[in-house]
């Protein structure tokens, strides 16, 4: 990572908390040869590591005492070592049958997850740090600072909370939770490979949406995963980005769209461009235009987001002919557009309003 990119990261001074180990124990988030090498440690069959993932993924099992094909004798030698599961501190549910989760981890610190059912599919929002160093301007996370990444195990047990508390399987997960994706690299690729080999959902069906880290985009391509990348651009040039982004001041628009030029050509992978829209800020028709020249001729899709309110800030929607306006310009000029409407508005789960606190 280049010099250039430090200043985006959490402070030395307030931000250095010890980050979770990514080996086991805890057990979730392992692989089935990683939990068969540890049950061998433990002087067991080789057998029993599938039994274990067995039950840590399809069963749900919350403690290794209860894996009742273990011995008796086993299951309580092995009753206080962790398989990772968090807590539901809280749950709110919206009209439109979205559900937010507050979710209790081993010390105490509490993240966000949110189920989004749909009559095809369920997506879970999930967290990758407690809370955000980013500081965008519109996002209620940012407003609340950061604490620590978040481990393997802590990401994939939002998935598996969620799925159970639906008892539904999950279709889909987006890293568009609390936190930067890109800043806590080795844990969302470790949850990433779990959640497609373990939990058995497809790369496709993966969306990390980043900011924008120096470098660790080309890092990310460089894995050759067939996740969608989502990169929130928020604006068409460098200026007002720094306005509503501040930690996009030492990573300039141009090289950030490079960057995601060279992550296209490496893995053949369309970059989606995440861009809230602020009435009057950057809804223009000439904001458009100029978010046109920037994209032209690059393999993406921008994916407009009608800002969702938070009381930390005073920005507001864009009316429906606001929005249809840009959308048009954007067509007109042959890039690929689509308007997203966030669920979940009514119990702070939509994008941008996820904060540590109930409604």
């Amino acid at each position: 990572m280049s010099a250039k990119s430090v200043s985006v990261l959490p402070s030395p001074k307030t931000h250095t908390p010890q980050q979770p180990n990514i080996s086991i124990p805890p057990l979730l988030g392992a692989s089935v040869e990683e939990l068969t090498a540890w049950v061998h440690d433990q002087g067991q069959p080789a057998y029993r590591g599938k039994q274990l993932h067995e039950w840590i993924y399809q069963k749900g099992v919350r403690s290794l005492s209860d894996i009742s094909v273990f011995s008796k004798q086993w299951r309580a030698e092995l009753a206080e070592i962790p398989i990772g599961r968090s807590k539901i501190h809280h749950r709110s549910v919206a009209p439109d049958g979205t559900v937010k989760y507050l979710l209790q981890l081993a010390d105490s610190q509490i993240i966000e997850s949110v189920g989004i059912p749909t009559e095809k599919r369920l997506t879970v929002c999930v967290s990758s740090q407690v809370g955000c160093p980013m500081a965008c301007d519109f996002c209620a996370t940012g407003k609340g600072g950061y604490k620590r990444n978040l481990a393997r195990h802590e990401i994939v047990d939002q998935v598996l909370t969620v799925q159970e508390d639906f008892q539904q399987r999950v279709s889909h997960v987006v890293f568009m939770g609390m936190g930067e994706p890109l800043l806590n690299t080795d844990h969302l690729i470790g949850a990433i490979k779990s959640l497609n080999q373990d939990v058995g959902i497809g790369q496709r069906n993966l969306t990390v949406s980043t900011v924008g880290i120096r470098d660790r985009i080309r890092q990310l391509a460089q894995h050759h995963l067939q996740v969608t990348l989502a990169v929130s651009l928020h604006a068409p040039n460098q200026t007002l980005r720094e306005q509503l982004i501040p930690s996009a001041r030492p990573y300039p628009i141009e090289d950030l769209l490079a960057e995601c030029r060279e992550y296209v050509e490496i893995t053949g992978r369309r970059v989606s461009f995440e861009y809230i829209l602020l009435a009057g800020v950057n809804d223009l028709p000439e904001h458009a235009l100029e978010l046109v020249k920037r994209l032209r001729g690059f393999q993406s899709h921008v994916n407009l987001i009608p800002y969702n309110p938070i009381t930390e800030a005073d920005y507001k929607r864009p009316n429906q002919n606001r929005i249809q306006a840009f959308v048009k310009v954007l067509q007109q000029q042959k890039i690929a557009v689509s308007v997203r409407y966030s669920r979940g508005l009514e119990a702070d789960a939509a994008c941008g309003q996820l904060r540590t606190s109930k409604k």
